[in-house]
């Protein structure tokens, strides 16, 4: 996916206010051999590249300066109720070095598992992305997961997902953990019904209790 930024001068809060006044986000690309290079890009552009899952889970292509380089999306700062990017930031990509990225999980074959269509489970996703770490030519914009085999009382881990070749999965804390649990139904219990009321006397009144004993 390719974008388009341009060289920032001016920098500090009252210069990115000013651009931000002008439809343009201030960002900056850093990492690899070069020195921190600040940019500007224009925001409706950048707004509606944000959107598409490959803006975040890719290797991007940014032309600056008429130069084409590969970057990676590392920051996005966003207003907190306005519809606007407050800045964004771009980590260079060395094509010989190995870089860590999330990817996005696509699930398919849900509803024809027999975990859903003979036993009317629910299918919980635990996780929606795996963090990789893969040389950028490898890195997938998505890893997909086949959960038609998916049985009552079984669940996905993340050993079990298919990766590409190159691309091997970072887990932090547990080794292997779960990416999709199958919960089975709730079973109704129907309760007994409470013990029939006293019978009315005859005439349909209620029989008079009792006096109590003096």
């Amino acid at each position: 996916m390719k974008f388009v930024a341009f060289e920032r001068a001016k920098q500090g809060t009252g210069a990115s206010r000013r651009l931000r006044n002008t439809g343009r986000t201030p960002g900056i690309v850093y990492g690899g051999a070069g020195e921190p290079t600040l940019v500007e890009l224009d925001h409706n552009a950048l707004w509606h590249a944000i959107k598409k899952e490959a803006f975040h889970a890719s290797v991007l292509d940014m032309e600056l300066a008429g130069k084409e380089s590969k970057v990676l999306l590392r920051d996005l700062q966003m207003h907190p109720f306005k519809q606007l990017i407050l800045h964004i930031d771009f980590q260079r990509v060395d094509a010989n070095t190995k870089l860590q990225m999330k990817v996005p999980l696509h699930f398919s074959g849900e509803e024809v598992s027999p975990a859903v269509k003979a036993d009317a489970c629910l299918i919980n996703h635990i996780v929606s992305d795996v963090q990789v770490s893969c040389l950028p030519a490898d890195l997938p914009e998505f890893i997909a997961v086949d959960l038609s085999g998916l049985k009552k009382g079984t669940s996905l881990h993340l050993a079990d997902l298919k990766l590409p070749k190159g691309v091997t999965a970072v887990t932090r804390g547990k080794e292997n953990p779960v990416i999709v649990s199958v919960v089975a139904p709730v079973e109704e219990v129907v309760e007994a019904a409470p013990a029939a009321a006293a019978k009315p006397a005859k005439g349909g009144k209620p029989a008079a209790k009792a006096p109590a004993k003096k």
